[in-house]
């Protein structure tokens, strides 16, 4: 045999022992795949039940909240009245207030007046009458 024989051997021995490796490594990588989408399959299973929880979840709140629009719109009609009422009864009370301090002031400047003109009526008189 000669050295070319011997090394071309080797070759294939070495060839053919990388080859076996490639394929126990293939096998491992395929495995790991296979691993990870049971893994993937599992975690699916898991969330879907969360999923079809979250929509129901969802969807309640979406009714609730469309069950509250009506009576949450009535309490602000309500109160936007109530406000309305209230603020024609403090124009009518402010209208009350100052007719009656009008009234009032001019009653108070005719008296006066009055009590001026008696006053002056009688130191008059008493003058005329002495």
């Amino acid at each position: 045999m000669d050295i070319v024989t011997i090394l071309t051997i080797l070759l294939l021995a070495a060839a053919t022992c990388l080859c076996v490796a490639l394929i126990i490594y293939l096998r491992r990588i395929t495995q790991s795949f296979e691993d990870l989408r049971m893994e993937v399959k599992q975690l699916s299973d898991r969330l879907k039940p969360l999923i079809v929880s979250a929509t129901e979840l969802s969807e309640k709140f979406h009714k609730i909240s469309d069950e509250l629009k009506e009576p949450v719109q009535t309490v602000k009609d309500v109160v936007n009245n109530v406000k309305d009422k209230v603020d024609k009864i403090l124009q009518v009370e402010e209208k009350i207030r100052g007719g009656f301090e009008n009234s009032v002031s001019g009653l108070i400047k005719n008296l006066s007046s009055v009590a001026n003109g008696v006053s002056t009526f009688w130191k008059t008189f008493r003058k005329n009458s002495h």
